[in-house]
């Protein structure tokens, strides 16, 4: 165990990192293990797959995850604005090259196939999109001479439309969200964001008007007898059949016939095994890391570190509250993963790097070292 004396970089990230989100974060990963071990198998078996390939791949995804937060966590922030940038480049264009070279998925093409591996790019976009705004906006305050709103205001359309074109109208929304509430946390007028929220609600209309699934899935949502809604059903059905203490490991029935168990739906067929008193802590948990982040946010005296902060646990509890709504449909059905609890690749990496971006901001540093912004210091006034 590094002492608070020892003067080397693992000793000095130690005692600055906020450690009980680590473990908070810690704990997601592994009950995400623990919960697949209960939604993978059936779905493996109806793929004709061993009955813990899942659960094997998830535990192969976490090494890379593991890695990836850690080192992104030791960045100093002008580090990570840098590594932000690369990101956002590369993922930018792995989107566009998937437009045309990508291999087609239910009539979306959002993967792109690199080295033997699939990834989704959009995936990595989100949190670097973040971060960019997140410096445009403080950069645009703080200097008059640099046009930082506006180069923040052109970053959401240079992003979402070619997330349209794929389409992904799940990642566009949740995109949008995250942008909306940095450009209110920015504190710039009240008249913007009401503008910005019609405009929002003028996409979604238009996106129901012109995007046939679209449409279809808000109108099951409204209508559960306008359409297939077995995936909600079952899921419902999952929760009322788990009660509050569930049946117990590996007794699930309605997991075996729940779509997309291992990663959209694990959180209802984690209600049927383990009951909805796992679920409201596994709920509990999330909370935790949103609003200790938050507060962390909030002490922050550099007004990047305090935007980009509040922008990615934005973007991270959002996304989990988007999957757990549509597990009880609260929201219309979309693709979207439990943060480090559903299985995925893309999905993983992708909150490692927020997730990591998020601690390297909120380390604690000395007041000159946030004066003086030429000095690479590592997170908060605490």
């Amino acid at each position: 165990m590094a002492s608070r004396a020892e003067r080397t970089y693992a000793g000095e990230w130690l005692w600055t990192v906020d450690r009980l989100s680590l473990v908070a974060i810690g704990a997601l990963m592994v009950a995400g293990l623990v919960f697949l071990m209960g939604g993978g198998p059936p779905v493996a078996e109806r793929l004709g797959l061993s009955d813990f390939h899942f659960v094997n791949r998830q535990l192969f995804h976490l090494i890379p995850t593991v890695f990836i937060l850690m080192v992104a966590s030791m960045l100093p922030p002008r580090y990570v604005r840098r590594a932000a940038l690369l990101t956002y480049v590369g993922g930018m264009t792995l989107i566009i090259l998937a437009l045309y070279m990508g291999p087609e998925v239910k009539g979306s093409r959002r993967w792109f196939v690199l080295g033997g591996l699939t990834l989704q790019p959009s995936e990595f976009v989100k949190p670097a999109f973040v971060v960019l705004t997140a410096w445009l906006f403080a950069e645009g305050n703080r200097r008059k001479d640099m046009p930082g709103t506006l180069l923040a205001f052109l970053m959401l359309p240079m992003t979402i439309i070619p997330l349209i074109l794929q389409p992904d109208i799940g990642q566009t929304m949740l995109v949008t969200i995250v942008w909306a509430c940095l450009f209110f946390t920015a504190g710039l007028h009240m008249f913007w964001v009401l503008g910005i929220g019609g405009a929002g609600i003028l996409g979604l209309l238009a996106a129901y008007q012109f995007i046939g699934h679209v449409r279809a899935r808000i109108e099951r949502f409204l209508d559960p007898s306008s359409g297939d809604s077995f995936q909600v059903n079952t899921a419902l059905d999952a929760f009322a059949q788990g009660s509050w203490l569930g049946k117990g490991p590996g007794e699930g029935t309605v997991k075996r016939i729940l779509p997309d168990a291992h990663t959209d739906f694990i959180f209802a067929a984690t209600a049927e095994e383990f009951g909805i008193a796992v679920c409201i802590g596994l709920v509990l948990l999330f909370a935790f890391i949103v609003l200790r982040s938050l507060v962390m946010a909030r002490r922050n005296e550099d007004p990047f570190c305090r935007l980009a902060a509040t922008g990615l646990v934005t973007l991270f509890g959002v996304q989990a509250c988007i999957n757990m709504m549509v597990n009880v449909h609260l929201l219309p059905a979309k693709g979207m993963t439990l943060p480090f609890v559903s299985y995925g690749g893309s999905s993983l990496w992708s909150l490692a790097l927020a997730m990591g971006f998020l601690i390297a901001l909120t380390r604690k540093r000395p007041r000159a070292a946030i004066l003086d912004r030429g000095i690479p210091a590592d997170g908060y006034n605490g």
